[in-house]
């Protein structure tokens, strides 16, 4: 079995005689978007799909298998909610509803894309957009902070998500999560870690300041009785 392990770069022209005579690869948007995948090519030919992490497969990437082979990736039509509208603030106010929902989209001039779903059409319908299942490829948008698009059940996803939650926080300064933890950290943090029943006591450095690990702070000298 031969396995495809690189993707060729955009930018690296390939005679078309070749790519056209290179054997083709069909795959729906949830397949061109996994890094490991046993596949078979469209002439029966039984392959390993091994790239790395994160990479997202477009219609027309020419993959080169270990034998030196190209192989020719063709996006598989599914079924798709084909989203339009009649002024540019409801289509707007669609894409926006998709964004908060963590929703893979084909973004067009006039349109949007999105994998099938009754509860999302429901929805895009009741903020007057036209809505509309179709079978056609689908080619979401790129992750904004990765290589690739990844949803709730893609391997990095959680990786991915931490990243933009990390940037948002810096970017807008809302890390109310993280700042109602460290204010009750401040109220409470003493008597939940030295309430065992005995008594501690500190070692004095840095010019007469004591370190507090457990909240990354340094406090005055400064002796605990526990009852």
């Amino acid at each position: 079995m031969r396995t495809l392990d690189k993707l060729l770069a955009p930018h690296l022209k390939l005679a078309p005689v070749l790519v056209k005579r290179a054997p083709t690869l069909t795959l729906a948007f949830d397949e061109r978007r996994k890094s490991r995948l046993a596949a078979t090519l469209d002439n029966g030919e039984a392959i390993a799909l091994l790239l790395p992490r994160g990479t997202v497969l477009r219609d027309g990437d020419v993959l080169v298998a270990d034998d030196g082979g190209l192989v020719r990736i063709v996006a598989k039509a599914e079924a798709v909610l084909l989203v339009r509208a009649n002024d540019t603030l409801t289509l707007t106010r669609a894409a926006y509803h998709l964004g908060n929902r963590h929703t893979p989209v084909e973004v067009g001039a006039d349109y949007l894309k999105l994998e099938y779903d009754p509860v999302l059409a429901d929805m895009l319908k009741r903020i007057g957009a036209t809505v509309e299942q179709v079978s056609l490829p689908f080619h979401p948008e790129a992750g904004a902070y990765g290589g690739g698009h990844k949803h709730g059940h893609d391997e990095t996803f959680a990786e991915d998500y931490a990243l933009a939650q990390q940037v948002f926080g810096e970017h807008h300064g809302h890390g109310h999560s993280h700042e109602h933890e460290h204010q009750h950290g401040h109220e409470h943090g003493h008597a939940h870690s030295h309430d065992h029943g005995h008594n501690h006591s500190h070692d004095q450095d840095h010019e007469g300041h004591v370190h507090d690990e457990s909240c990354g702070h340094a406090h005055h000298p400064h002796h605990h009785a526990h009852r």
